[in-house]
């Protein structure tokens, strides 16, 4: 074989490999992708990922399947995306549960910070403190009042997740006494309270607000700094002397940290444009939620911040969450 025959067997080689490489590279996804919920379905979460599901999967070509996975905080869910090996299950949940997983639990079957890795933030909404319409309680310092005078219970929507330490720190700020009993996710927990066999609970405002509006829990007050355009009347907690009471639910996407770069920047690409599409902002809009425009990075950034916080509210309660293990 000449020379010039050997090159040009070689550089068709080159040439077939890198096509070969490109064609890899571009088959992600080649399977359906699953979305772990990390609770009851019927919560903010489980909302959001139902209403990106469909285009979703119409962006990537293959079926988008939502798996709700509740229990033990979030961290049941959120170990098994943290552990996925075939690069095709991702975890929508709010992101302050894996901040604060390592504070609440001593044996995490993952790491938050070492296996699981930001894709995009969606959306963020503000809590609602909601009572059953039958309380006798209209507002938080009747609601204070009431909770010195007889035995309140307050669901949280699991052990160790932000609500459950939102609600914590909400005690804290003014002296509310309660039982905190621990759901499965937001859904039951709002049953509950709804029935009155809780009395109160601090949930997000897409799974809440419907609840409000037709008459079946009464809406103490909202946990951002102003007023919501949809609650125009309501009050926020800070107006009823919590000062700089803000908190909420951040709803993001994260992945397992072995997911290579170029398929979580294709991902997240995706995300950001669905939230922003018509059809599915009005949609989280109405329900009561911001759309988010933070990307991989500042995901993860927001995670460590969120650590931060409710490090500080654990440590004024004593360095213990009520429930965890």
């Amino acid at each position: 074989m000449n020379s010039r025959r050997r090159h040009a067997l070689q550089a068709l080689a080159a040439l077939a490999l890198a096509a070969s490489s490109g064609a890899w590279a571009q088959a992600w996804p080649n399977k359906p992708l699953r979305i772990v919920v990390p609770n009851a379905a019927g919560g903010t979460s489980d909302i959001i990922a139902r209403l990106i599901s469909k285009p979703l999967s119409d962006a990537l070509g293959v079926p988008v399947i939502v798996e709700n996975r509740g229990g033990a905080g979030g961290n049941i869910g959120a170990a098994a995306v943290a552990q996925a090996t075939d690069q095709h299950t991702l975890l929508l949940c709010d992101v302050g549960g894996l901040a604060i997983a390592p504070l609440a639990y001593k044996n995490l079957a993952y790491d938050p910070a070492r296996d699981l890795q930001g894709v995009a933030m969606l959306a963020y909404a503000p809590y609602l403190l909601v009572v059953p319409s039958t309380l006798k309680a209209t507002n938080l310092k009747e609601l204070v009042a009431l909770s010195k005078a007889e035995r309140l219970s307050a669901a949280v929507p699991g052990t160790g997740t932000p609500n459950h330490l939102a609600t914590m720190q909400l005690a804290q700020l003014t002296g509310l006494r309660w039982q905190y009993v621990p759901y499965k996710g937001g859904a039951p927990a709002v049953a509950d309270t709804m029935a009155n066999n809780t009395q109160a609970v601090l949930n997000g405002m897409p799974a809440t607000l419907p609840l409000v509006q037709g008459g079946k829990l009464r809406v103490i007050g909202v946990s951002k700094a102003t007023r919501s355009p949809l609650l125009p009347d309501v009050p926020t907690l800070a107006e009823q002397g919590v000062a700089d009471f803000v908190a909420g639910t951040w709803q993001g996407v994260t992945v397992s940290s072995k997911m290579p770069r170029e398929q979580v920047a294709r991902l997240g690409a995706e995300l950001s444009r669905i939230v922003q599409t018509p059809a599915v902002r009005a949609a989280l809009v109405e329900a009561g939620m911001e759309v988010s425009s933070l990307g991989a990075q500042e995901t993860t950034e927001l995670i460590a911040k969120e650590r931060t916080r409710w490090a500080a509210v654990v440590k004024q309660a004593g360095g213990v969450i009520e429930g965890a293990q």
